[in-house]
């Protein structure tokens, strides 16, 4: 049996890895479960799968968690330290799937820890990417990219020969508003802003999305995961989300991977590697879909992209300051505190008057993260809805 740990088992991606998970139970032991504050979903998600702890975040919400948790045999722990042991328990896979930079040092424990992890913190490689991949390196761990497009990549690569690569393409749905005018842009509501017409995702990630910042972080992250210079990394707007990303060979061959959009599908991937697992997601109808259509991104009307590029080539703090700043400027979107366009506008402006030194461990990363964050902050209170 696989002994598995679940790090954000509440999310979106947390719920289909458990859902994979309990459809086969005799092949995977689950050790620890972590959540925020849902302690509804995390208790009953610890005795479905006889979870030997569950740990949320919140210290508020431990004698809550423990009332749900009395006689079942599953520890209940509480605070960010408990979730950073946690993912020091050395399972056998991990997954990362905490939303944000609250999850960078529980990553960092889960990689330091060694065995498998599976990556969904996109948070983790945008803003402290080297001094991750170095953690992963030194401690043997095995880092197995989850976003749909990066475990595309991961499939159709061949790591053995990197210098046929040329390209790296990942694809973009291009989110809600890829036809509206930047005059409409203006108009939207959260409520359109987290609609997205093909993925299930939480709020945060379905603003990026809506803003193409999401994309841009991917490129970062791909830069990190993959053996590829940064100006071999492309961006194509799929709408149908049926191809998740490619991979173009210096012979001109593409390579790519094609399914249903449902993480479940590059969970499963990443759960049975080296392996693979049957999952209950819908089988593609080539014949049904009938055609695959492309186009460039659209760099003036979703300025976040070119942000992000901008960021990948500057390296340095680059990246952590975009991330923050995106972050604030998101949440304070949600709260009804800026306009939608008002996201990339935040992060452009942090970006303008902050330049810090490359940061060269974790504490450091955190530190660029902090101040950023509270620059942002003073940008939003400039804002008027």
């Amino acid at each position: 049996m696989k002994r598995v740990t679940i790090l954000g088992a509440t999310g979106s991606v947390g719920s289909s890895t458990l859902d994979l998970i309990e459809r086969t139970p005799e092949r995977f032991e689950v050790v620890a479960l972590t959540a925020n504050s849902d302690v509804d979903k995390l208790a009953a998600a610890a005795i479905r799968t006889k979870a030997k702890v569950a740990v949320v975040a919140d210290p508020a919400c431990l004698e809550a968690l423990r009332e749900r948790l009395a006689g079942t045999g599953t520890e209940a722990r509480a605070g960010a330290e408990a979730v950073c042991d946690a993912a020091r328990l050395g399972v056998d896979w991990t997954m990362a799937s905490i939303v944000g930079t609250a999850g960078l040092k529980p990553v960092m424990a889960a990689l330091e820890a060694g065995g498998i992890v599976a990556l969904a913190n996109k948070e983790a490689l945008v803003s402290a990417g080297e001094v991750m991949m170095a953690a992963a390196q030194a401690h043997g761990t095995t880092l197995l990219p989850v976003d749909s497009e990066h475990n595309a990549v991961f499939q159709c690569l061949d790591r053995t020969a990197p210098k046929g690569v040329s390209r790296i393409i990942l694809t973009a749905s291009g989110g809600p508003f890829r036809r509206t005018s930047i005059e409409d842009m203006r108009a939207i509501t959260p409520k359109q802003a987290v609609a997205h017409p093909n993925w299930s995702m939480g709020a945060k990630i379905s603003v990026d999305s809506a803003t193409m910042m999401n994309k841009g972080l991917e490129l970062i992250e791909a830069y990190h995961l993959f053996p590829v210079r940064a100006d071999q990394l492309d961006v194509i707007v799929h709408a149908q989300s049926v191809i998740h990303s490619m991979v173009e060979y210096v012979d001109g061959s593409v390579l790519a991977q094609l399914g249903s959009p449902d993480m479940r599908t590059p969970i499963a991937f990443a759960l049975a590697w080296p392996e693979r697992m049957e999952t209950p997601c819908e089988r593609l109808d080539l014949a049904k879909i009938a055609r695959l259509d492309f186009e460039a991104p659209d760099y003036t009307r979703f300025p976040a992209l070119q942000l992000a590029r901008d960021a990948l080539t500057a390296g340095g703090a680059r990246p952590a300051i975009l991330n923050a700043a995106n972050e604030v400027a998101v949440a304070a979107f949600l709260a009804g505190r800026v306009a939608f366009l008002e996201i990339a506008a935040i992060v452009a402006d942090t970006l303008s008057r902050y330049d810090p030194a490359a940061p060269d461990s974790l504490d450091a990363v955190l530190a660029v993260d902090a101040e950023a964050r509270v620059r942002a902050v003073e940008r939003v209170k400039d804002c008027v809805v």
